[in-house]
């Protein structure tokens, strides 16, 4: 058996000024066909799977590019193509393959391209032809595509928001894609739109208990795979809704039953789902009054970088600094000129320091602040299930009459507690952590939590699903209208 394996995403947030280039590939994730060789991340963790998996079969593996960007704004139309064409030359170079394995997000646009991953298997697909297996793995926040489902045989969703589950959907992916290519299986899909737009936390209920309900069906009764795509709300284009997806073994009929099943499951629960938000005074207040043993951690969802926003608003900051909170930590700060400046100065010494606010409207004024830098972290990097991200350069910073703060060079959200403490910051210390990140810093922080709350503020990413100001995306969706069927 001959595998190729290959990686090429990111997730495009339609309405972010700052567009995805060459570099920001290069600065997230960028290997020439090596990705394997190195640690995990968390897109580069199927392609380790693949080869091991391949190779425990005494078969052959062709591995490609894998470049993966930080979500930002719309992809370069050159940038694009020029990745994509890479990894189709290596895949004709590669022929004859068995099974053609790709990583990707789902919610990646480029200039010119609404739907990149439905344009880059479609091209797969016109190499290949049609009798070899085609599998991808998609990030949950995608848009599911008559493109993509036309023409992978095999399409297979993280079940986990936070994504913790990366390795073991590869996994299906791979044995899906095995049994189909040895004729054990003849996967069939079919997709059902809930016309919902909302975020959807797994590790709650009712969402728990869906996701359980999800896994207990495959296996019986010729179901092969349910996913859920939950969309991502920020992205412009006609395909943003949430969608039930499901692979049966050559049962349409059963494929669609089950996909219109789920679907109803959730839409019977949208008033559950619906997360309470703070408003950022709210969240002040809430972190004064907590008198537990364990911080209060608060999400700043509408900066998270992991949803193209720059992560450098200062909105609950100022917050912070108006009512003089000193037992709070405030973290991740992607301002690369700070963090010169921090280290310039060096550890043990103050500086005023202008921070943040530096990305347009949407991150809110720069900060004037006297801070003294506690700790510089060269090549820092923070768990997320079990990939390793890269954090660039991380100071510790003390900001007077007011809150710790941490700065660092790579853009990226929070994840993980292991982020502080390689500092020697004890996340324990503080009444509350505001971590810039919108559900991907649960499965760190929740344990070390008195409680986990979102902040409904200001950023590039505003939660208001009704009020988003989509222009390509026309269709009737829940909440903006109350029944959209």
């Amino acid at each position: 058996m001959k595998t190729f394996i290959a990686c090429l995403g990111t997730e495009t947030n339609s309405f972010s000024s700052m567009p995805t280039g060459m570099q920001t590939f290069r600065d997230s994730m960028f290997f020439e066909g090596d990705a394997t060789q190195h640690p995990p991340g968390t897109f580069s963790l199927p392609l380790h799977v693949w080869r091991r998996r391949t190779e425990e079969m005494q078969g052959t593996v062709v591995e490609s590019l894998a470049a993966f960007a930080t979500p930002a704004g719309t992809t370069v139309r050159k940038v694009y193509e020029d990745l994509r064409n890479r990894i189709l030359e290596d895949l004709r170079a590669a022929l004859p393959v068995d099974i053609v394995l790709l990583a990707m997000h789902g919610a990646m646009t480029a200039e010119g391209y609404e739907d990149c991953e439905g344009d880059m298997l479609a091209h797969v697909r016109g190499i290949v032809g049609p009798d070899v297996t085609i599998g991808v793995e998609l990030d949950l926040h995608c848009s599911i595509t008559p493109e993509i489902t036309a023409n992978a045989d095999v399409v297979v969703l993280f079940k986990e928001y936070p994504h913790i589950d990366v390795g073991p959907r590869a996994e299906e992916v791979f044995e899906l894609c095995r049994a189909a290519h040895a004729g054990e299986i003849k996967p069939v899909t079919a997709v059902h739109d809930l016309k919902m737009i909302n975020k959807y936390r797994t590790p709650k209920e009712p969402m728990k208990t869906v996701v359980a309900e999800m896994q207990a069906a495959e296996g019986k009764d010729g179901v092969l795979s349910v996913s859920f795509a939950h969309g991502f709300p920020w992205q412009d284009v006609p395909g943003t809704s949430g969608k039930m997806l499901v692979i049966a073994d050559g049962d349409v009929a059963k494929a669609e039953a089950t996909a219109q099943a789920f679907g109803k499951r959730i839409w019977d629960l949208r008033d559950d789902l619906v997360e309470p938000m703070l408003t950022i005074d709210a969240a002040l207040d809430a972190i004064a009054a907590n008198a537990a043993d364990k911080p209060i951690v608060l999400a700043d969802v509408a900066d998270n970088a992991g949803g193209g926003a720059p992560s450098d608003s200062t909105f609950m900051l100022r917050g912070l600094l108006d009512r003089k909170m000193t037992d709070v930590m405030s973290c991740h700060y992607w301002d690369p000129v700070a963090v010169r400046f921090c280290v310039e100065a060096g550890e043990g010494n103050t500086l005023t320091l202008r921070l943040g606010g530096k990305c347009g409207p949407s991150s809110g004024d720069p900060v004037d602040v006297v801070a003294t830098v506690n700790r510089i972290v060269e090549g820092a990097t923070q768990t997320f299930g079990d990939s390793v991200n890269q954090m660039g350069t991380a100071v510790w910073l003390t900001l007077q009459d007011g809150p710790d703060v941490i700065v660092n060079t790579k853009r990226t959200q929070v994840f993980h507690p292991d982020s502080l403490t390689q500092m020697g910051i004890d996340p324990g210390a503080y009444r509350g952590i505001v971590v810039k990140s919108s559900q991907h810093f649960y499965a760190g922080f929740a344990p070390i939590a008195s409680s986990v709350q979102y902040i409904s503020g200001e950023g590039a990413i505003p939660p208001d699903f009704a009020t988003i100001p989509f222009q390509k995306f026309s269709d009737a969706y829940w909440p903006k209208v109350a029944n959209p069927a």
